[in-house]
C-alpha cells in the first residue's frame, strides 16, 4: 500500500444527468458525449499517478466499465452535498492508514499528472494544497490530516468555495497550485481545440 491515496470524484454518465449548464447550450446528447469524454482522460492522467487510487461514484459502484478495478478502488459518495460527500471520503483513506488524501474531480481536461504528482510533494512540507479554478473553486484539495470545517458551510458549485476555503485554513500551510478551468459551460470548451470535434 501506498502512503498517498488519490481520490477520483465522478458522476455516473447517464443522459440529462451531467454537465446540465453545458447542455443548455449544446443539448445532453453532446453534454454527455464531452463528459464520457473527460471521464476517460480523468482515468488516464489518474492512472499514471504514482499513488494508490479510489474513485467515488455519485449514484451507483458500476464494476465492468472504463475504471479498472486492478487499479482504481471503487467507492459510493455518501452524503447530502458535495462538501459532506468528500468529508467522508477523505476520513475514510485517512482511517485506511493513508498519510496523504487528494481529491480531483472528473471535468477538467488540463489537468496532468505531474501536476498531481506535484501536489503529493507539496504535502511534504505545507498542510494542505489547492488546485484554484478559474471559476472561484478548486480542481484539486490534498492534505495530510483531515481538516473538516473545509468541507462544511459552503455555497458549493459558486464562486465564493475557494475563498471560504482559504479562509477556513489560514491558520494552516497552504501551498496553491497553477490556476486551471473545469468544463462547467459552454464558453469553456467553445475555443478548446481538444473539443471541437464535439461542436460539429
Amino acid at each position: 500500500m501506498s502512503k498517498n491515496l488519490l481520490l477520483v470524484f465522478t458522476r455516473n454518465p447517464a443522459l440529462g444527468k451531467v454537465k446540465t449548464r453545458l447542455a443548455k447550450t449544446v443539448g445532453d446528447k453532446t453534454a454527455l458525449e464531452v463528459y464520457t469524454f473527460l471521464l476517460e482522460r480523468t482515468r488516464d492522467i489518474a492512472a499514471k499517478v504514482s499513488a494508490d487510487k479510489a474513485v467515488y461514484y455519485s449514484v451507483k459502484v458500476r464494476e465492468n466499465d472504463i475504471w479498472d478495478a486492478t487499479i482504481f478502488q471503487k467507492h459510493l459518495q455518501v452524503g447530502e452535498d458535495l462538501g459532506i460527500r468528500m468529508l467522508h471520503a477523505f476520513k475514510n483513506g485517512f482511517e485506511t492508514g493513508y498519510e496523504k488524501v487528494l481529491i480531483i474531480g472528473s471535468d477538467l481536461y488540463d489537468l496532468t499528472a505531474e501536476t498531481i504528482e506535484n501536489a503529493f510533494i507539496a504535502l511534504e512540507n505545507n498542510e494542505v494544497v489547492i488546485g484554484p479554478a478559474e471559476d472561484g473553486g478548486y480542481y484539486l484539495l490534498g492534505m495530510n490530516s483531515l481538516e473538516e470545517k473545509v468541507f462544511k458551510n459552503k455555497d458549493w458549485g459558486t464562486e465564493t468555495v475557494r475563498k471560504d476555503t482559504l479562509e477556513d485554513l489560514k491558520d494552516k500551510k497552504v501551498f496553491l497550485l497553477g490556476e486551471l478551468n473545469d468544463v462547467d459551460v459552454f464558453e469553456d470548451i467553445e475555443h478548446h481545440p481538444a473539443f471541437q470535434t464535439f461542436l460539429k
